[in-house]
């Protein structure tokens, strides 16, 4: 050919972008699946896609400085004899000490007890440190039932029973050997520096009439003092939620694919589940369809960030939320300061996930006593507490903005959709417009 003919340009695949040929390689120099943590980094519907119809002639907006907007909570009324009564609507998810440093989840604990609301322990049983600085704690029970005794369970203000994770429905959870130090080790009764697998389903049921015997059992345990909460990955959340209250769940936690983990396969992050927003209406008309909507507490979790996303899930049903990642970046998870750290790590601040190896430079996802010592749990539990309350006045400010004297008097009727796909998952109107994808209307 002429070397004067014109040329098209090169042009990229979309379908075998730059980062998809990059990870054909690294599959086929390794032969092992990619592992990380944190969650969904693809683009899918979410909170962003939804917008607030403030007060204007044919609503009446409320005075922030002198008329009270309501944030408080009460989990687990349904059969508890000690429900939880929280401040806020905005609890802490679920992370292991294993996956965080001691000093992380004290901090948890310290930042959520000064916001009033509660942490939760994740697998790998009970901290002294958490337990000691958190106000209401959560004890997490899993497939794994690491760490787990009954005397830790009636230490507890609730119970969570872990069938699923939003990061990974189905699949069980990781904690590579290099963060199985002697303290975790005995935690979980590991032998040190071995890979631990968690199982990914329960050792002692095989369906949700199994379940409902074994909320029995911890019931008993606890003398019916506790909440029994439930937690499932999005999938199917109609009939989980459904047989979640069937089995006699006082609380329902439902975690969206953009959920969080500290380590597990990359296919499952990006590839399984439902995203959160798609999850809230399906799981509310469960409820519904059972009479138990408010009686059976909803939480809804897997990329929770800001006040508004707080009050656009409260909008759709949910009673509170749970953070997890956004909680990390507030104790100081992937701080800019710490870039030239994550640049030895061979990657940035901002996009560091590979927790499961345990050099994080931030102290937080570690179990290296020299790392771990970088963060100051009184600090970064400062930090979290100032997170979680500027979170509530911005749900505060959204609602006030609504007419709404409580954060739960929020309803689908006050939102609407940037988007098709986002107005038929919220099943909301698409903005402009009376239409709800699905249903009938302009």
């Amino acid at each position: 050919m002429d070397m004067n003919t014109p040329r098209t340009p090169p042009r990229k695949s979309a379908t075998f972008d730059d980062y998809t040929l990059a990870e054909i390689r690294r599959a086929a120099t390794t032969g092992i699946y990619d592992i990380r943590g944190a969650g969904a980094k693809r683009k899918l519907p979410h909170f962003d896609d939804l917008l607030f119809l403030g007060a204007s002639i044919s609503r009446y907006p409320l005075e922030g400085y002198r008329e009270k907007c309501g944030t408080d909570v009460v989990l687990g009324t349904r059969f508890a004899k000690k429900p939880l009564e929280l401040k806020i609507p905005i609890t802490i998810a679920g992370m292991s000490f294993g996956s965080l440093s001691a000093q992380a989840k004290e901090a948890l604990g310290r930042g959520a007890s000064m916001a009033g609301t509660s942490t939760t322990t994740g697998d790998g049983g009970m901290t002294p440190e958490e337990r000691g600085q958190s106000k209401h704690l959560v004890y997490q029970y899993l497939p794994s039932r690491y760490g787990m005794n009954p005397d830790d369970l009636r230490k507890a203000d609730a119970i969570e029973v872990v069938v699923g994770q939003g990061a990974k429905p189905g699949g069980g959870g990781m904690l590579l050997g290099q963060k199985i130090s002697d303290r975790v080790a005995q935690m979980r009764c590991l032998p040190k520096g071995i890979d631990q697998r968690s199982a990914c389903r329960h050792p002692d049921w095989t369906g949700p009439d199994d379940l409902e015997i074994k909320i029995h059992e911890l019931r008993e345990i606890t003398m019916w003092e506790k909440p029994i909460y439930v937690k499932v990955g999005g999938t199917r959340p109609y009939y989980d939620v459904a047989l979640a209250v069937k089995a006699g769940a006082d609380v329902v936690v439902l975690d969206g694919m953009q959920g969080g983990t500290a380590a597990t396969q990359e296919v499952f992050i990006e590839h399984v589940g439902i995203p959160t927003l798609a999850c809230i209406r399906p799981a509310v008309k469960a409820l519904q369809d059972l009479g138990m909507h408010r009686k059976v507490q909803l939480i809804v979790s897997g990329g929770i960030r800001s006040g508004a996303d707080v009050a656009k899930a409260l909008a759709l049903g949910a009673d509170a939320v749970a953070i997890g990642s956004a909680a990390l970046v507030a104790l100081g998870d992937n701080d800019p300061h710490l870039e030239e750290e994550y640049k030895a790590l061979g990657t940035t601040a901002g996009a560091y996930d590979d927790w499961h190896e345990g050099r994080d430079p931030a102290g937080i996802t570690t179990q290296d006593p020299v790392l771990a010592a970088r963060l100051d749990p009184v600090k970064a539990g400062r930090r979290l507490s100032n997170y979680l309350k500027v979170m509530t006045l911005e749900a505060q400010t959204v609602a006030r903005a609504c007419g709404k004297s409580h954060l739960h008097n929020l309803e689908p009727e006050d939102l609407c959709a940037l988007t098709v796909e986002s107005a038929a998952m919220a099943q909301v109107p698409l903005a402009g417009t009376g239409w709800i994808p699905g249903r009938g209307g302009y």
